[in-house]
């Protein structure tokens, strides 16, 4: 059997549950189940009973769950002191934290990390798409997240990670709140208020140009995390975001038709000899489980 086999069933064991388990551990329910069946068979008894409101551990169950904690936790300690006896220093990432990303992701990367070089660190180093390329030509981070459309260096090496739709954020007094979703024509002549290009110009062309000659760009711009202050000072304005922007003041609507989306890309540098980012981008790769709905 594998660590990460143990790692699996201790999930589902502490969430008895498959699904919180597979949200928790960054993988579909399907694929741990598959991996917990396995373990199941290796042992060669039955370690979980199913129902349809969760799971629970049978005697064998609850003495395996023991015994998969001491050897998760033997397992760490032996590489910890194994490295610190060498001489090496602690393993640690250096991760770009790209603004206004899914939660979701960065935790998955950091995940990840884990689960391919145990007891390595993740530390973050917030900014744009462009802070992002910046840091890492740098040398300043390992392991940079993007938007794309991008153009990046030819030392730079990148992988698509995931994708969510963009739909149209306004107050919710905004005369088109009331409608679930809108067309572009309903946007003509409304004041967008969008993103600084400087931070992702090619994402930030890419959008109005998908958007059209229909609205009208705001004299001012604003980062994610500033939009929705905007939209209740200009009230009258419109602004483009993920569902993960709404709130009781700000709501948001999909575009009818033709959803506008906005992809994010792992970047790192080739020559790269950090430990654990090679660990992390071997075979299979950067693999990660979205959380959210996903439009391709």
């Amino acid at each position: 059997m594998e660590l990460r086999q143990l790692r699996y069933f201790v999930g589902v064991a502490e969430e008895l549950h498959f699904g919180k388990a597979a949200e928790r551990l960054y993988i579909s329910t399907p694929t741990l189940s598959q991996q917990i069946k396995q373990l199941e068979r290796e042992v060669g008894t039955t370690l979980l009973i199913r129902h349809s409101r969760g799971v629970e551990l049978t005697p064998a169950g609850q003495v395996f769950l023991a015994r998969a904690r001491e050897t998760l936790q033997a397992a760490g300690l032996a590489l910890k002191d194994t490295r610190r006896a060498a001489g090496l220093d602690e393993p640690v990432l250096r991760l770009g934290l790209l603004n206004g990303i899914p939660g979701w992701l960065p935790a998955a990367l950091e995940q990840l990390a884990t689960e391919r070089f145990p007891n390595s660190t993740v530390t973050l180093e917030a900014g744009t798409t462009t802070d992002q390329l910046r840091m890492l030509g740098n040398g300043e981070i390992d392991l940079g997240l993007v938007r794309t459309p991008v153009t990046l260096p030819a030392a730079i090496t990148s992988t698509d990670l995931a994708s969510e739709e963009l739909g149209i954020l306004l107050t919710a007094t905004h005369p088109l709140a009331g409608r679930p979703e809108l067309r572009l024509a309903d946007l003509a002549g409304l004041e967008l208020i969008w993103i600084p290009r400087a931070s992702a110009p090619e994402f930030h062309d890419d959008v109005l140009r998908r958007m059209g000659s229909g609205v009208r760009l705001s004299d001012i711009s604003m980062s994610h995390s500033q939009v929705r202050s905007a939209l209740l000072v200009r009230r009258d304005a419109i602004s483009l975001g993920s569902r993960r922007a709404a709130s009781a003041e700000v709501v948001w609507r999909p575009l009818e038709g033709r959803p506008l989306v906005a992809r994010y890309a792992a970047v790192w540098r080739a020559d790269s000899s950090n430990p654990v980012l090679q660990a992390m981008t071997v075979s299979p790769g950067l693999t990660v489980v979205s959380q959210e709905v996903v439009v391709d």
